[in-house]
């Protein structure tokens, strides 16, 4: 409550003027890839939104709302009580400052209408799993011309049958042959936007990861981050009889020429026949 006026004195209670929409969640599912270089798609609301026949102002078109006479345009009106003096909200005008004498018919005079609308949602590149993308103003509509929500969609990101992420770096996994490991070799590899080759060197071990500068997610500060490329030997699941004899005559080079590939392991080397 106020008591009398006097300089010096805090001021009253301000107006009471129509409340802010209220926030909307929304949820998007993207592919992997495109939550990664980033992209623009629509999602499908229902929800309360400025009426399109008054522009959210709640009168006819052709007229305005007018200044309430009661309390002015304050939206509050005093209250005598013995020595003391209440502010409270307008019964004429419900605190809001203004009357509409002729409301629109679509929305009843609130300036609000439920309504379906598509909204453009923005996705920056290099978007997250769970993060929350705030669309300032798309949310409901406030009542009578005041400002509206805004908007959270979170972005749900899809799994990848190629990539996969740990931070700003990419990680793929080639399937490569026994001869590419030993002799080295260039092979091409896919990227998110283009093919890149890449070299293996000559006796690069099974499972090893090689690194392509640049090649990953694109960073907020600007840059990308890399591409993890791991090895892995495939190996066929059936040999011709020209392919066996050929590995028969290399498994016994190998033997000649000293090398054990489990010498040294568990303490001991081992001997094998072919």
């Amino acid at each position: 409550f106020n008591r009398g006026g006097g300089a010096g004195q805090a001021p009253g209670p301000q107006p009471t003027r129509p409340r802010r929409g209220s926030d909307l969640e929304s949820e998007l599912t993207l592919g992997f890839r495109d939550a990664t270089l980033g992209v623009t798609t629509p999602i499908t609301l229902t929800s309360p939104s400025p009426c399109t026949t008054c522009h959210g102002s709640g009168a006819k078109p052709g007229t305005s709302p007018r200044v309430c006479q009661s309390c002015n345009g304050s939206g509050l009106v005093s209250r005598n009580q013995g020595a003391f003096s209440f502010s409270e909200p307008c019964p004429d005008c419900r605190g809001t400052g203004s009357v509409i004498d002729d409301p629109c018919t679509d929305c009843n005079g609130t300036g609000v209408t439920v309504r379906t609308r598509t909204v453009n949602v923005k996705i920056p590149a290099g978007v997250k799993d769970g993060q929350r993308i705030r669309l300032a103003g798309q949310g409901q509509a406030g009542m009578r011309g005041a400002p509206s929500g805004d908007l959270f969609v979170t972005v749900h990101v899809s799994a990848d049958d190629v990539f996969t992420r740990n931070g700003d770096d990419l990680l793929v996994t080639l399937p490569v042959s026994f001869a590419e490991l030993a002799l080295g070799a260039t092979v091409t590899v896919p990227t998110l936007e283009q093919p890149v080759g890449v070299k293996i060197p000559a006796g690069t071990t099974d499972g090893r990861t090689l690194r392509v500068r640049g090649r990953g997610v694109p960073k907020r500060a600007g840059g990308h981050g890399d591409l993890l490329v791991k090895v892995q030997v495939a190996v066929p699941p059936s040999l011709n009889e020209r392919a066996q004899q050929a590995l028969r005559d290399y498994a016994e080079a190998e033997r000649a020429g000293g090398f054990d590939p489990r010498g040294g392991w568990a303490g001991a080397g081992s001997t094998t026949g072919a």
